[in-house]
């Protein structure tokens, strides 16, 4: 701070010490000046702004689950869900069936269904549950508004 000196003064204390005299308030009277670096201060205004409109990328998140899961695996997976339903991600349930587990598709419904109504209160169904390729029983859920 060395308070109201003359412009030339101000030019010729900023070259002494290698630096740039920057013109920070044009609009005050009298204009305010700094004695900086004007690369760096340039370099850091662009990261500043950069940070700062960075914006979330929305993903699909899957979770993956067999007609024979435990209930305490369904409740993490759902708490997990929860999860990335907060951080603005879409979720697919995915009940995959293997061998003679093709036989259960409303147990594969029932999951599906526990799992939608828990997280009815974070989600609304983007795609309701349904049998893709015999296989794989699917839902998406997207984050509430």
């Amino acid at each position: 701070m060395l308070g109201v000196i003359p412009t030339v003064e101000a030019q010729r204390l900023a070259y002494d010490s290698d630096l740039d005299l920057v013109e920070v308030a044009p609009n005050e009277r009298p204009p305010v000046c700094r004695i900086m670096d004007y690369g760096k201060f340039k370099y850091e205004q662009k990261k500043k702004h950069a940070n700062s409109t960075k914006t979330h990328q929305i993903q699909l998140k899957e979770i993956r689950l067999r007609p024979k899961t435990g209930e305490h695996d369904i409740e993490f997976k759902t708490k997990q869900a929860r999860e990335f339903l907060s951080h603005k991600d879409k979720v697919k349930l995915n009940v995959i069936f293997r061998g003679r587990e093709n036989a259960h598709h409303d147990r594969g419904r029932e999951m599906l269904a526990q799992i939608i109504e828990k997280l009815q209160d974070v989600s609304k169904i983007e795609k309701p549950p349904g049998l893709e390729g015999g296989r794989n029983m699917t839902a998406v859920l997207a984050p509430k508004a």
